[in-house]
């Protein structure tokens, strides 16, 4: 691949080595600098000319940093005269403000798809955002993947005969569907209701979890407040066992600990689109990787093939 470049920002330089590993490319060097007034400066230190340029950035803490450095990028490498920019975008965060639920409030998921556009971004790489429609937010190119398949092929390994997928509220039901659909178990769903962003209420779970292994299925996990009140609710109904599974791991405020600590959940299963720090993690965790995915996309991308096949059949193990 010689006329690929790749690029990555702060947020996640190991994902992105991964990704390179898998397509055999030098992941290229990028210089980030502060300026004595908190500005930053971004250096893209290899040749993009009519290049096919590739900058992997997951927007994760601190968000408006990594965002910055993202738009940033882009400028570096429309100015360089590259010949396409893609930004390979793993967890996009904004994808939660996608609704104007509240009078005078912003409606962030589009804003920064605007600002990524306009910054020179000609196409948009990302996994399993948070609501569906924020695709629609960018007026470039989306490929939009999933983390389906990779995890179908961790919890293949299991007996799935009385498995049930449970949701933890019914916007993300469609997904846990088609999860469900893909291993071959039984769907649930939490009746929730949020009153805050760390304060939900989960009133019952529609479907049939008792006696059943559930596998609680998110698209993320933040401060966990969600899972653990399906989990007050999924008790009430007596599972045979509990498992947690989610693409996108943030763990934020100490998720990861309470989880864990919870008996009766077996496992916690997520990816690495975000990295998880390696003191934080315990003998419950299990991080998958994406790149494979990530990087058969990029592939395809730049080849000029369909990406859509990433989204049929589960991957084998």
């Amino acid at each position: 691949m010689r006329d690929i470049a790749v690029f990555s920002g702060s947020a996640h330089p190991e994902l992105a080595a991964e990704v390179c590993a898998h397509l055999g490319v030098p992941l290229s060097p990028v210089r980030v600098s502060r300026f004595a007034n908190d500005c930053l400066e971004v250096q893209l230190q290899a040749n993009c000319r009519e290049r096919d340029v590739f900058l992997v950035q997951p927007l994760v803490t601190p968000v408006q940093e990594h965002l910055v450095e993202l738009l940033l990028m882009c400028d570096a490498a429309r100015g360089a005269s590259a010949g396409r920019i893609t930004v390979v975008m793993p967890h996009y965060s904004y994808a939660r403000s996608d609704k104007k639920d509240a009078p005078r409030i912003s409606i962030g998921g589009r804003l920064v798809a605007d600002l990524l556009v306009a910054a020179g971004a000609g196409r948009v790489l990302a996994m399993t955002l948070h609501s569906p429609q924020v695709h629609g937010f960018f007026s470039v190119p989306v490929d939009h993947l999933h983390a389906r398949r990779e995890l179908a092929a961790y919890f293949r390994r299991y007996d799935l005969s009385h498995a049930t997928v449970v949701s933890p509220d019914l916007g993300n039901a469609k997904e846990a569907a088609a999860f469900a659909r893909m291993i071959g178990a039984q769907v649930a769903a939490g009746a929730k209701q949020r009153f805050a962003d760390d304060r939900v209420s989960i009133n019952s779970v529609i479907g049939d979890v008792a006696g059943r292994d559930v596998i609680v299925l998110d698209d993320e996990i933040a401060k966990g407040s969600t899972v653990l009140e399906l989990l007050d609710r999924l008790r009430e109904a007596g599972p045979r066992s509990i498992r947690i599974a989610c693409t996108h791991g943030l763990f934020a405020a100490g998720a990861l600990k309470r989880l864990s600590e919870q008996p009766d959940v077996l496992e916690i299963v997520c990816t690495n689109t975000v990295p998880v720090a390696v003191e934080e993690r315990t003998e419950k965790l299990r991080v998958l990787s994406i790149a494979p995915a990530l990087a058969e996309a990029v592939r395809r991308i730049h080849n000029g093939e369909s990406v859509s096949a990433l989204f049929e059949a589960p991957r084998d193990e």
